[in-house]
């Protein structure tokens, strides 16, 4: 138990029971327990597992490689339309979790199997094309296509999709010019 998820679980009242049910569950299958991002994060030997999620309607188990797990109960939901890898579970009572705790268990030794197995998440390559304006940009400015090409590949898809979701050139061109900093910096569009 790491005293950190300690503290985050004394200072987090909402969600505090399904989460310190959720993080019995991860401490028994053997991961090793951090804070990341906030959240208490589970990982085995240095790659992420699974993440305990609160939010306002409820809370979750997230599975970071979840594509990869076999999901017989058809429990796991993308987190978002866009979501490659991640699955997660929602739970608004602790009720759900106690009568869940088998099938959680089974899940999450299933992702530690993945991982000892070296097993990854097939992503896809440029799902989606990239906006001709921000195309133009990165062709201008070589500081600006290395720095693009840096990120990683989620960042960058994450870039294209909101450049893409402008109906107008000249809003794509926009948001190119004012994520220009962020991107030159190395961070994501949500950093």
């Amino acid at each position: 138990m790491n005293p950190k998820v300690d503290q985050f679980l004394s200072e987090t009242p909402e969600w505090r029971e399904e989460t310190k049910r959720l993080r019995a569950i991860a401490l028994r299958c053997g991961l090793t327990e951090e804070l990341k991002w906030g959240k208490p994060c589970y990982s085995f030997q240095e790659s992420n597992v699974v993440i305990l999620q609160g939010f306002k309607e409820s809370c979750a188990l997230l599975f970071c490689k979840g594509a990869l797990l076999k999901d017989p109960k058809g429990l796991l939901e993308r987190p978002g339309e866009n979501t490659q890898a991640a699955r997660r579970i929602r739970f608004t009572h602790v009720r759900e979790i106690v009568k869940l705790e088998p099938t959680l268990h089974a899940y999450i030794l299933e992702a530690i199997a993945a991982e000892k197995a070296g097993l990854e998440v097939e992503f896809k390559k440029s799902p989606e094309p990239v906006p001709k304006e921000l195309q133009e940009k990165l062709d201008e400015s070589p500081a600006l296509k290395a720095a693009f090409g840096a990120l990683t590949p989620g960042r960058q898809r994450a870039y294209i999709l909101y450049f893409s979701a402008a109906k107008q050139s000249q809003t794509r061109s926009a948001r190119v010019e004012k994520c220009r900093p962020q991107i030159m910096k190395g961070k994501g569009l949500n950093d």
